[in-house]
């Protein structure tokens, strides 16, 4: 598919330079740190390298006095409190943390996660009857409830109490619960806006160990399970996200937790994680629990205190996630069949599929791979008991919910984000539904954003690629939203001798400039460029600078992300 490649707009020329100076730092580098808002030879100090003790105060964020009184409270007059989570990475790791903090000095805690398909996404009815059912007084709520203005009433009737710890945008109404923290509250002035549910877990834990003296590493232990609701959730890697997520890295390949550790191993990667390593090995195989069978089994997983009952558990996850990836590879070939069999559906500007026995817990995964092949907004839709159940997934710059907004006479529920959303159905609306989101997105959507497109941060010659600046450039990470690994053009490159085509259509070769070292280089999925670089002839690369490892040897490496030919 052809890209388009957009240069990131130039930072202030001035402000590049005297930083350039100030650092003795190659003006490159000097204009990625100012666009990610570095201006000085102190904030250059604090981006390249993060203090744990620089985390904001948990007690700037609203209502977090009342949610460390009312947990004293409940441990103090031994009440029984319910951690509550949602059943996906960030919600399994949300609960793991605040339920094995909490362990440490409360005996009668526990811990529930909804059915995906019982109860669906948030705090259900049915959880907070077995709560009742079960004298728990008090449900801290995780990475969902900011909207649960009903099912918060309906508890309180019931004499439980609920503190709701979210990070999604509120409605209208905040619910009634003891304490609501949410940064996202237009009430609270919690400096930074953008953690994960998990990493709220982590400023209600700090905050009750600050609160009652206890020592910083007992809450350190649990970065690792931080970071990986962070990579997870795709949140940005930007302030204190990216301070809890250099930290818990370090945890992640140092010390991880028996649970983590386990599922490293399953990975076939021990050591060196980065972020993408995590969304691509360790997220999906935390999921797999929640989308195939029981999420309590992801918890179950992450809470382990031996090594064997981690690797009973992970054992377990990993078939789950075997079996996910059979589930997601033949409904993904299943639709793009209907796409290729139907001239109509393939030249349309939007993608909705549906088919009655798909299965719900991938059907997330299968609009994701819809949209990588197609690239426009995609909804994937399956039969769920007596509706017709979605997921759907967007194009960079469209605004997927403002269209389904359009349609949401033809919907029974809809909701999620710019980017991704799910919604319900009757079954008899499918093919209205399908008209008329094709009819909203072709009015809507223009011809450039269903042009995928290549962010490029600066041109470089080759020769300014050296050891120096690849160590330089590796203190930019953790790399993730709105920190991305910094993409590259080289212009008027060489292949040195011939290309080859590797694996699954990859593409490896080497390139260099006049006067510069020679780079090898891997494209995947860019095989068909072969030909055209193996003609002799000068070409453009875009590219990230990436460290290969062969037998201990280490070597830079330019991963190509596309090529231009003359």
């Amino acid at each position: 598919m052809e890209k388009r490649w957009v240069a990131k707009e130039k930072a202030d020329g001035q402000t590049v330079e005297k930083l350039s100076k100030e650092l003795n730092l190659d003006k490159v580098l000097a204009e990625m740190l100012v666009r990610r808002g570095v201006y000085s030879f102190e904030e250059a100090k604090s981006f390249f390298r993060p203090d744990i003790r620089h985390l904001h105060d948990p007690f700037l964020m609203k209502d977090m006095p009342e949610a460390i009184e009312r947990i004293e409270r409940a441990i103090r007059n031994e009440e029984h409190i319910l951690i509550y989570g949602d059943y996906d990475v960030d919600g399994t790791t949300s609960v793991a943390l605040t339920y094995s903090f909490f362990k440490q000095f409360h005996s009668k805690i526990s811990y529930y996660i909804p059915d995906r398909y019982k109860e669906g996404y948030g705090i259900s009815t049915d959880g907070i009857d077995y709560a009742s059912a079960n004298d728990y007084s008090l449900i801290i709520a995780l990475d969902c409830g900011i909207k649960s203005v009903d099912k918060v009433a309906y508890a309180s009737a019931k004499g439980i109490d609920f503190i709701i710890c979210d990070h999604h945008l509120p409605g209208d109404e905040i619910p009634a619960a003891v304490a609501v923290l949410d940064p996202k509250r237009k009430d609270c002035e919690y400096p930074y806006k953008e953690l994960s549910g998990c990493g709220l877990g982590f400023k209600l834990i700090q905050a009750y160990a600050e609160k009652n003296d206890i020592d910083f590493s007992l809450i350190e232990q649990y970065l690792d399970l931080v970071v990986v609701s962070i990579a997870s959730d795709i949140v940005p890697i930007t302030g204190e996200n990216r301070t809890l997520a250099y930290f818990g890295l370090k945890k992640l390949n140092e010390n991880p937790c028996k649970g983590l550790q386990a599922l490293r191993e399953l990975s076939g990667k021990t050591d060196d994680f980065t972020i993408t390593d995590i969304v691509f090995s360790i997220g999906p195989r935390i999921n797999a629990a929640g989308r195939i069978d029981d999420a309590k089994k992801a918890v179950q997983l992450l809470i382990a205190d031996s090594t064997e009952l981690a690797e009973d558990a992970g054992f377990i996850i990993n078939l789950k996630n075997a079996e996910r990836r059979d589930f997601d590879s033949n409904i993904t070939e299943q639709a793009l069949n209907m796409i290729l069999n139907s001239p109509e559906m393939e030249h349309r500007k939007s993608t909705v599929v549906y088919h009655e026995t798909w299965h719900k817990g991938v059907i997330g995964i299968v609009a994701s791979r819809l949209t990588e092949k197609y690239y426009r907004p995609t909804i994937v839709l399956t039969k769920s008991n007596d509706m017709v159940a979605g997921s759907a997934r967007s194009v960079v710059g469209y605004d997927l919910y403002e269209a389904l907004s359009e349609c949401s006479d033809l919907l029974e529920q809809f909701g999620g984000h710019k980017y991704a959303a799910g919604l319900t159905m009757k079954p008899e609306n499918v093919v209205a539904f399908s008209q008329r989101f094709e009819e909203v997105v072709s009015a809507s959507i223009t011809d450039d954003l269903l042009t995928q497109e290549i962010s490029i941060d600066e041109e470089l010659d080759l020769a300014q690629i050296n050891p120096k600046f690849y160590r330089i450039l590796t203190q930019f990470s953790p790399f993730g939203p709105q920190n991305m690994a910094p993409v590259f053009i080289s212009k008027n490159v060489n292949s040195y001798g011939y290309g080859s085509i590797v694996g699954n259509n990859h593409l490896k070769m080497t390139v260099r400039q006049p006067s510069s070292p020679i780079f090898d280089c891997i494209a995947f999925g860019l095989g068909e460029d072969l030909e055209q670089i193996n003609r002799g002839k000068p070409f453009d690369i875009c590219y990230t600078i990436e460290q290969n490892v062969w037998k201990d040897k280490k070597k830079i490496q330019l991963n190509i992300k596309g090529i231009k030919t003359y």
